[in-house]
């Protein structure tokens, strides 16, 4: 029986092998094949973990929600009144940076895969909703004159607005430049001052 280290170490190797070619082949590239010439083990060995595309696909939209969790809770304790808290959370979630352009890519792929596959979608949506949910008791913190319905309203185009940045960066970083991104989200949150 494998030592309960070498199951972890395998199944983080395994991990970095499927993000990495998700956001570098996309969906189309995704194969049990090709996730264990990444991480450098046999087909079997990837079977073991993952028992088929959908699996793989689920575990990486898995990893993008915790990476983003971690450091959109660490943007919000950073920052000092709400309406900055409520930036940081977007800018942090926005691909601005190489890694940000990578985690894009993968969650661009698993959209595309979660259009048509019921499971993953359901997926999608329960981590996006968290997005928003996030957004909205940020939005009441910062403006609690503000009703529920508008808070909602706001909730939703900001992420919309970040999600819809990731998605257009990931194929043109140029002409949806981090700077481009910063600013409009600036706009938006200065927009909801009182």
């Amino acid at each position: 029986m494998p030592k309960r280290r070498d199951v972890e170490e395998q199944r983080a190797r395994l991990s970095a092998a499927v993000w990495s070619v998700l956001a570098r082949d996309g969906l189309s590239g995704l194969t049990l094949r090709a996730v264990a010439a990444r991480a450098g083990c046999t087909t079997g060995l990837v079977l073991h973990a993952f028992r088929d595309k959908r699996a793989l696909l689920r575990h990486a939209r898995e990893l993008l929600h915790e990476r983003t969790g971690r450091r959109a809770d660490a943007a919000q304790e950073a920052a000092g009144e709400p309406l900055d808290a409520l930036r940081a959370v977007a800018l942090q979630a926005l691909s601005l940076t190489a890694e940000g352009r990578e985690e894009a890519r993968v969650w661009v792929g698993f959209l595309a895969a979660a259009v048509s596959d019921e499971e993953l979608r359901e997926l999608h949506v329960q981590h996006d909703r968290a997005f928003v949910q996030r957004v909205e008791q940020l939005l009441a913190a910062a403006r609690p004159d503000l009703p529920r319905a508008a808070r909602t309203h706001h909730a939703v185009g900001l992420v919309a607005l970040v999600e819809g940045f990731n998605t257009l960066a990931a194929a043109d970083p140029q002409t949806y430049s981090p700077h481009r991104q910063r600013a409009a989200v600036d706009r938006l949150v200065d927009s909801l001052r009182a």
